[in-house]
């Protein structure tokens, strides 16, 4: 086997394990739901039987509450996820109108899927890896228990009496590692399915107020692009222009001494030498700053450690970043971070910074924590709104809480498309 057979086998074989634990992970934060689904489901069908007595009228308000509430609460479990759900106009809670209302019908039609389906394979996520770690592990550990006791394995099926029966019951918990690498992701897939069909805005919900956000976001791409440029202008005008005129003045006066004094013509010509370096060094920043070579040299995760090696406050950089985003949306993410680093340095007083980025699905979500003295505001004139104007301009999301007295936390999350 070649190096780059044995590399794309190990890239392979990790994001395999990788896409395991995410779907692990997402098929317990279901099973969570929908244990609450479950309950939910029991007030609307007690409030749905008592209804003729009157007594189902006093708890339709509150299960209707509970309904929305948790059918929220699962698009936000999902979103975190990398799985949008794009939410519908709010449902009403009165009585009569719900009943006539498309989008309670659909969320009362995912909570039975959810709390019989999703609490299925909630559960089956739950155990196999436990199975297979108990399992997998059982020749360690099944002669410890009292001497003429025979152990079982994790479903109950064969008892252990020899090493013979102990290594059948790993290869059973290899058996069960089998199944959660192959069939996790697609459990989970199944599992959050109901969601994404009956929790979503139907084709018949009023999406003006998505247009208005998309003509609020365009509009903020192209104001950031706009002084993204002007900050470009700027740049080259006073910086690296006045420079290169410095150059061509020292030249043409070193060109006229050169006959009559040597020394006072090899003096400017070492000004105008220092000169361009210096323009030089000027383009480059700009350049860097339009976007930074790091980024294709290193990826994302080598250049935010970079920026974090090179911030005045102690930095940690925890990066599960496993394949490559768009150019923009990297240097989206490198620019708020390196903005966010710098604002910790001047304004927060912090002993420690920490940043973390991780993409699951199709989002990219950064997180800048310090432990600051916090209270930071927008309109302080510390960088936030150009933070904001970049995420903005991506059709990202930007949560930024810092209470006075700290600690400060920005939560940016971006789409991660290719």
């Amino acid at each position: 086997m070649t190096v780059v057979e044995g590399t794309s086998v190990r890239e392979t074989a990790v994001r395999t394990v990788r896409a395991a634990g995410a779907a692990t992970g997402q098929l317990v934060g279901g099973l969570g739901t929908a244990f609450q689904a479950l309950g939910v489901l029991l007030l609307v069908a007690v409030a749905a039987v008592t209804a003729p007595v009157g007594a189902g009228l006093l708890l339709a308000p509150a299960a209707l509450r509970a309904l929305h509430a948790l059918a929220r609460r699962e698009r936000g479990r999902l979103s975190r996820r990398g799985i949008d759900i794009v939410p519908p106009d709010p449902p009403p809670v009165r009585l009569r109108s719900a009943l006539a209302d498309p989008t309670t019908r659909r969320e009362l039609s995912w909570l039975v899927r959810h709390s019989t389906l999703g609490l299925l394979l909630g559960l089956l996520g739950l155990l196999l890896p436990l199975c297979a770690v108990r399992d997998t592990t059982f020749p360690l550990w099944w002669r410890l228990g009292p001497p003429g006791d025979a152990t079982t394995t994790s479903i109950g099926i064969g008892t252990a009496h020899t090493w013979l029966d102990a290594v059948a019951a790993a290869l059973l918990g290899v058996g069960w590692i089998a199944i959660v690498l192959g069939l996790g992701p697609g459990m989970a897939r199944l599992q959050a399915a109901p969601a994404r069909r009956l929790l979503a805005a139907g084709p018949d919900t009023d999406l003006s107020l998505r247009v208005a956000e998309l003509t609020a976001t365009r509009a903020a791409a192209l104001d950031a692009h706009a002084t993204e440029l002007r900050r470009i202008e700027r740049s080259l005008h006073d910086g690296a222009q006045n420079r290169l005129v410095s150059v061509t003045v020292l030249l043409g006066a070193a060109r006229r001494m050169a006959a009559r004094d040597p020394a006072g013509a090899d003096e400017l010509l070492e000004r105008a030498q220092s000169a361009a370096e210096q323009a030089l060094a000027e383009l480059r920043a700009v350049a860097r700053g339009i976007l930074p070579p790091v980024l294709a040299d290193r990826g994302l995760s080598g250049a935010l450690s970079g920026l974090a090696a090179d911030c005045a406050v102690p930095c940690r950089v925890e990066a599960d970043v496993p394949q490559r985003c768009a150019a923009s949306v990297e240097a989206t993410a490198y620019f708020v971070v390196a903005e966010a680093l710098t604002n910790i340095a001047k304004h927060s007083g912090a002993a420690h910074a920490s940043v973390t980025v991780r993409a699951r699905g199709n989002r990219l979500r950064l997180l800048v924590e310090d432990d600051g003295r916090g209270g930071a505001d927008e309109d302080g004139g510390s960088g936030l709104t150009g933070i904001r104007r970049r995420v903005a301009a991506l059709d990202g999301t930007l949560r930024l809480t810092s209470p006075p007295g700290g600690p400060t936390t920005l939560d940016v999350d971006l789409p991660c498309g290719s």
